[in-house]
């Protein structure tokens, strides 16, 4: 009941007060006054401003000194797994470039920068046996650099990089990966933890799971949907509640910093909301993507109930003798229970849901975790598109998915936008009038979900500093905030339009309108923002 009540009432979500002449970023398309109009506000006086990169998609040097091999050097070399055979051997080449990298970023006035450790540079064969005195320096200098321009690091452990050494052992599929990454984990905290109070276990592990060992699109090239998927995934989990574990009892009380898990999601529209089973299915949807994740971590320990009785009615009719998704001990719910200090959530795009009826249990089509919650889904061919064929620009869906997250995890949760950003073709253009509206726009929504219906958003994060690697996408699209030249030797940088435009955001802290009453709007708004808030509450059980 909880869930269709959120999803109905995150739909009903309206800025409170509709100007007489609203101004509308994409007036063709999105124009509805109460859920489209501008909204001029400021966001928290200690709300964060960042954005972020990772490694093998920036660094480069990837056999440098000792440093490791990982799944994506490996996968890049095979040939025929990326667009135009592009690897991350050179990348931006920030192995090298990391001063300037950080003056770009102090430029733009963020307070913090989101980056990811390269486990096969600090750790070769994936062991604290390997340490490489090298990866161990570059990364201290780094972050040694951002703290001497007053930018606060926000480290990710994990971002789509195993040692190739630790793949050959199984990976993500062993019994063993949770202790290899609490070990290499603790090896992290250790090291850095005097000087970074912002970590992040994993990123994405949908990603990880579905497109690296159920779809093989993504290293390590593994291609199973019934079985392996989610057995990824449920050791990534058992490996994120053991290194927040670790955190907690021998690192937190001297060193003082959050830990949590970054999750990714489009958010999930309901075809017809006045169709009951199109309301279901998208409640649904949200619960095998997102919620296979954050159930375990921030509410009970364990997967949706949704999951667990869909599959294992589904594995029964397909002859496996037990269902496909694994089970947690007692123990390890407990141990997975409230492991993450804060929702780190990666969002970019909405699609629609329906119900798929069109899916019969039969013993000769192959098991999949795509068929498995029965739901279909896909985006508005009006929706204004971008660089990447997945991605489409719908601005509201941001605002009503931290309002469905909220509703879900706990009003009191903080939610830091860890990814957000937009994509175009590999084209030379500093004037990105695309990526200035998308983060106009998104950004905008989130002051809304703020201000107005009082959600606990605490930061937001640019997806990219600076065009990089984009994975199987290779150097065909670009994300940046700064253009790079991948045809020249020293991948030279500059800034687009857009990240003028973010400076501008930091710098106000919103959005101002000159001769405004912002004081007068933002307290209307808090005010029924906290009612809505109330509402959600007392069903929140």
């Amino acid at each position: 009941m909880i869930s269709l009540l959120m999803l109905t009432l995150v739909g009903s979500l309206a800025t409170t007060i509709v100007a007489e002449d609203p101004l509308f970023i994409y007036p063709d398309v999105f124009n509805d006054p109460e859920r489209d109009a501008f909204f001029y506000g400021k966001f928290p006086d200690d709300f964060k401003w960042s954005t972020a990169t990772s490694a093998y998609q920036i660094e480069g040097a990837w056999n440098v000194s000792d440093k490791g091999e990982s799944i994506w050097d490996t996968f890049t070399h095979m040939g025929g797994k990326v667009a135009n055979d592009d690897t991350g051997d050179v990348a931006c080449n920030s192995y090298e470039k990391y001063e300037e990298d950080v003056q770009m970023i102090k430029s733009m006035g963020v307070s913090n920068y989101r980056f990811s450790l390269s486990w096969p540079r600090l750790l070769p064969d994936g062991t604290v046996d390997s340490a490489s005195t090298d990866g161990l320096a570059y990364y201290n200098n780094l972050i040694d650099e951002l703290l001497a321009n007053n930018i606060a690091p926000q480290v990710t452990l994990y971002h789509w990089d195993i040692p190739q050494a630790l793949e050959e052992r199984g990976g993500f599929l062993s019994d063993d990966f949770s202790q290899w990454f609490e070990n290499y984990a603790d090896y992290c905290f250790e090291k850095f933890g005097d000087r970074v109070e912002f970590w992040i276990t994993f990123n994405e592990p949908w990603i990880v799971a579905v497109l690296g060992y159920g779809q093989g699109v993504f290293a390590p090239g593994n291609d199973d949907l019934a079985e392996d998927v989610y057995t990824a995934a449920h050791n990534l989990l058992l490996g994120h509640g053991k290194a927040y574990r670790k955190y907690d009892n021998d690192y937190r009380q001297t060193q003082g910093g959050m830990i949590g898990i970054t999750l990714n999601s489009d958010y999930i529209e309901p075809f017809d909301r006045s169709d009951p089973s199109d309301v279901t299915a998208a409640d649904r949807s949200l619960r095998f993507g997102l919620g296979w994740f954050a159930n375990p971590v921030f509410k009970n320990g364990d997967y949706p109930s949704v999951m667990k009785e869909k599959i294992a009615y589904k594995s029964a009719k397909q002859g496996y003798n037990q269902s496909r998704l694994p089970e947690f001990t007692a123990e390890e719910q407990e141990m997975l229970k409230g492991s993450s200090d804060f929702f780190g959530l990666n969002h970019y795009t909405t699609s629609y849901a329906s119900t798929d009826d069109s899916y019969e249990v039969d013993v000769s089509l192959p098991a999949s975790y795509y068929k498995d919650s029965d739901v279909v889904s896909w985006k508005d061919e009006a929706w204004p598109g971008s660089g990447s064929g997945w991605l489409q620009v719908v601005p509201w869906g941001i605002r009503r998915l931290v309002n469905w997250i909220s509703g879900e995890y706990g009003s009191d949760l903080p939610i830091y936008v860890t990814e957000n950003g937009v994509s175009t073709a590999d084209v030379y253009d500093l004037d990105d009038t695309i990526r200035i509206n998308y983060y106009t726009s998104y950004i905008n929504e989130l002051l809304k979900a703020i201000v107005i219906d009082g959600v606990n958003v605490k930061g937001y994060t640019a997806w990219s500093l600076m065009d990089n690697f984009e994975w199987g996408a290779g150097y065909t699209e670009r994300f940046g905030l700064y253009y790079v030249d991948f045809t020249k030797e020293n991948r030279p940088r500059e800034p687009k339009e857009s990240a003028n435009t973010y400076a501008r955001i930091i710098s106000d802290n919103g959005f101002i309108k000159p001769n405004s009453a912002l004081v007068s709007r933002g307290s209307v708004g808090l005010i029924l923002g906290s009612a809505l808030v109330l509402v959600i509450n007392m069903f929140n059980f």
